[in-house]
């Protein structure tokens, strides 16, 4: 491909958050990402090198920001990306500046909606974008699905990680909740597999009008409920299954407290932890559930779970 077409996204965030931040922004590439941080500079120079001198230039950079970048292709929709990283920087409290090329949001959709084709996933599955009247279902359970710009194609290792866990663990007749629903891709999965209900909660009001229309395009939207708001305040119900496909910190956040939406051996599946975060979300998690089955693809860890003692 040619990499003219790429587009470059620039994140500014608090030097102090820059871990965090970037944690973040892998969830939308999967080919890593570049972070300037200037923030230890001298220290570093001066552990590695052994040498307290540094180009003035250097010296002059802003030690109190770091800056992400983040190269896009058009195939992995680059107003996706940004309308995600937009929605969990602030979700995290996390001050953030982003900066693109002058290339057209409208122009990236359309583009990159030439490259987004039916894709089997796990054993039943096949996502279809609606645009593409011609394929093969295979025999498989199609989804029909809209994204627009809410996170959640299914072409993100953490999504397919997700579906496959939510493929063998749901049973029929199954309760759902989707902890941070963005598309909706999940839950309507869910319920095409048999679930006889469904909730979305995400912080991002654009994120739960996509699902609902999703639920719509698949005939399941009187069994979907999408809520915009924080989980704790507007759900009370408890489930046979609930997942979480975010990022590391916020599985971290959300598991002190996802028991309390856990009906008696429910499984919560868990992805979008990157490799590197495995052990920080295994030190936390693991103290209420137990591991059931760990799932890797690409560098991105998904876990299905129970909660300890609960025979």
């Amino acid at each position: 491909m040619d990499n003219t077409s790429w587009t470059e996204i620039k994140i500014v965030v608090p030097a102090n958050d820059a871990d965090k931040a970037g944690d973040i922004a892998n969830m939308t590439v999967p080919y890593g990402i570049y972070i300037e941080d200037y923030s230890n500079l001298e220290q570093e120079v001066m552990e590695i090198a052994h040498i307290d001198m540094i180009d003035e230039s250097l010296l002059a950079k802003d030690k109190s920001k770091a800056t992400i970048h983040v190269y896009i292709s058009p195939e992995d929709n680059p107003a996706e990306s940004i309308a995600y990283l937009k929605e969990r920087y602030t979700a995290q409290g996390i001050a953030h500046e982003i900066e693109t090329d002058t290339t057209v949001q409208e122009d990236w959709i359309n583009n990159w909606k030439q490259y987004f084709k039916p894709i089997p996933v796990g054993e039943k599955l096949l996502i279809r974008p609606k645009w593409e009247d011609d394929f093969d279902s295979m025999g498989r359970v199609v989804l029909n699905l809209e994204p627009g710009i809410a996170f959640g194609t299914g072409t993100h290792e953490t999504t397919r990680l997700c579906l496959e866990l939510i493929e063998k663990y749901l049973s029929p007749g199954a309760d759902f909740l989707d902890m941070g629903c963005g598309s909706g891709i999940l839950s309507v999965a869910a319920l095409l597999l048999g679930a006889s209900s469904a909730v979305g909660v995400d912080i991002d009001a654009l994120a739960v009008k996509t699902a609902e229309e999703n639920a719509a395009l698949n005939h399941v939207e009187e069994r979907f409920t999408g809520i915009c708001g924080n989980l704790t305040d507007k759900v009370s119900e408890q489930f046979d299954i609930v997942a979480a496909n975010i990022v590391a910190d916020v599985i971290i956040m959300l598991s002190e407290n996802a028991e309390d939406f856990m009906k008696p051996n429910a499984v919560y599946i868990i992805s979008g932890i990157i490799d590197t975060r495995e052990r920080d979300v295994l030190d936390e998690v693991t103290r209420k559930y137990e591991i059931i089955e760990r799932k890797e693809d690409n560098g991105w860890v998904a876990f299905a779970l129970r909660q300890r003692n609960n025979d």
